[in-house]
């Protein structure tokens, strides 16, 4: 499972076939086959193991900030997810690496059960409660897109900025509003705490 996980997971899936495992493992094939039939078999399995493994990275993170502010909750949850889901490759997976159209229902539904559902759970209870005057589904199908668009996108590269520090951006934009109000109550402190700082090289740049 860790070989295979090591092989199927890396870049050049579709590349990767039972034989380069067998190899990797030192064994005959007819030995793998005796516990997996195939290797969407196997994969699927790998596929379980990882998500199992970001189920309780979630989950530890989600009692870590028990008791915080809720918009720390959330932002804490979203980047200990996105951070996982980037770490077994689940956006490219789910946006057809490798071509194979089960496994990608399959990462695809992992990632909802995983994920999704918590993140779902976590905004209507910031709704019973008072806290997000949106409708909560409405918080979840833009953070949900927001999420696994920053996965496969390029910003962090072009703005020079962490996953993290997107992550933190999108979640502030999401609860708070990408425009504030002198009055909205949220102080530059806060602000500051959830955007990146200026890069020095900023300063040379001229009127």
């Amino acid at each position: 499972m860790e070989a295979a996980g090591r092989l199927f997971l890396a870049p050049g899936l579709a590349r990767v076939s039972m034989d380069d495992l067998a190899r990797e493992l030192g064994m005959s094939k007819k030995t793998i086959y005796r516990h997996f039939p195939d290797k969407r078999s196997l994969l699927a399995a790998v596929l379980d193991r990882q998500f199992a493994a970001v189920e309780r990275t979630l989950v530890a993170a989600a009692e870590d900030a028990e008791g915080q502010p809720f918009d720390v909750r959330v932002q804490r949850f979203l980047i200990a997810a996105g951070t996982e889901l980037g770490r077994i490759g689940a956006a490219q997976l789910a946006t057809g690496r490798g071509g194979d159209a089960m496994l990608r229902r399959h990462v695809e539904q992992r990632v909802d059960a995983v994920v999704y559902r918590r993140l779902d759970e976590l905004f209507r209870d910031g709704h019973r409660r008072g806290l997000l005057p949106a409708p909560p589904e409405l918080l979840s199908e833009i953070t949900r897109g927001a999420l696994e668009r920053l996965l496969t996108s390029q910003l962090p590269r072009e703005l020079d900025w962490t996953a993290a520090d997107l992550l933190r951006a999108t979640v502030d934009t999401v609860l708070y509003g990408a425009v504030r109000s002198a009055h909205s109550g949220i102080d530059d402190e806060q602000v500051r705490a959830v955007i990146p700082t200026a890069r020095d090289d900023e300063e040379e740049v001229g009127p």
